[in-house]
């Protein structure tokens, strides 16, 4: 049975999430041009149609609060992330709404609990805890980005290393640049080679160079490694430059900065783990010490 405490929860609840949807609707809001250009479009395609009807729940959501949210409150967006991880800044709002209202609903649920448990709270525990955590929460997936996306950062610049030594023993072979980078490229089947590939093959479609490309890839999800080979091979495409030799020079570095910093990572993890065996030792000489001190107080 619902008391008088608990329906007033749930009220207050409901009228705060209604006064904050008035507002969002109210404050001005900049229209997404690529949706409104497809709305007044005359001609879809079908790609479209599959495109918008494959979309997740997500992507919904974030396309609603991208047309009706004002673009401060999502504060910063890592577009660079987002693209390296191949995320849509839809889906990215849309979860970060959804983290959101989480936050919101999991205080009043749990004052439920507690009620029901006879525990009482005041309702503004539950109201403040309501904005606080959905504040909190709504900034979580900026950190799962960040952190996805270092990683992603790490695991391609190992790959780059390897792609950078499969394209120097091609052009050692005699392989003109384009199909040099286009062969390396298409030896590995992980994720970067596939980006690669991508770029690749869209660049000699476009007619562009394919060091052009990998720079604007490179600036694109801020990859330095990326773009300091792509201005490598700018040199032997344009100049015709012999770089065998600058190629592996390159990725030796590559590998040995990765190296140097998983060393000095381990060496922060294992500084890290002589704090608990300290503890373990002051610990360990306070238990032989107490005794001594004991006696040695009470009988005096």
């Amino acid at each position: 049975m619902i008391t008088g405490l608990q329906l007033a929860v749930l009220s207050g609840g409901l009228i705060g999430l209604g006064l904050a949807l008035v507002v969002a609707r109210l404050l001005p809001a900049e229209p997404d041009l690529a949706d409104a250009l497809e709305r007044v479009s005359s001609t879809r395609n079908r790609a479209n149609t599959n495109a918008a009807a494959a979309r997740t729940g997500k992507e919904r959501l974030g396309l609603w609060g991208m047309r009706v949210l004002p673009p401060g409150v999502w504060v910063r967006t890592p577009t660079r992330e987002l693209a390296l991880l191949r995320i849509s800044v839809a889906q990215f709002y849309g979860e970060k709404l959804t983290f959101a209202g989480l936050g919101l609903l999991i205080p009043p649920g749990l004052t439920l609990l507690f009620n029901s448990l006879g525990l009482g709270l005041p309702l503004q525990i539950p109201a403040l805890a309501s904005i606080g955590l959905a504040a909190v929460m709504f900034f979580i997936p900026n950190y799962n980005a960040l952190d996805e996306a270092r990683k992603a950062r790490v695991e391609f610049a190992r790959a780059l290393g390897a792609y950078i030594d499969l394209v120097a023993l091609e052009r050692h072979n005699g392989i003109g640049v384009r199909q040099a980078m286009e062969a390396a490229a298409e030896v590995g089947d992980s994720w970067v080679f596939t980006r690669l590939s991508e770029e690749l093959t869209r660049s000699r479609w476009s007619g562009l160079p394919p060091w052009d490309a990998l720079h604007t890839l490179a600036e694109e999800l801020g990859l330095p490694e990326l773009d300091d080979f792509a201005d490598i091979m700018r040199l032997s495409g344009e100049e015709g430059a012999s770089v065998y030799a600058t190629l592996r020079a390159r990725s030796a570095a590559m590998r040995t900065a990765m190296l140097n910093e998983e060393i000095a990572q381990a060496n922060a993890v294992g500084e890290r783990m002589t704090i608990p065996g300290s503890l373990l030792g002051v610990i360990f000489m306070a238990l032989l010490v107490a005794p001594s001190l004991l006696r040695m107080f009470t009988t005096a």
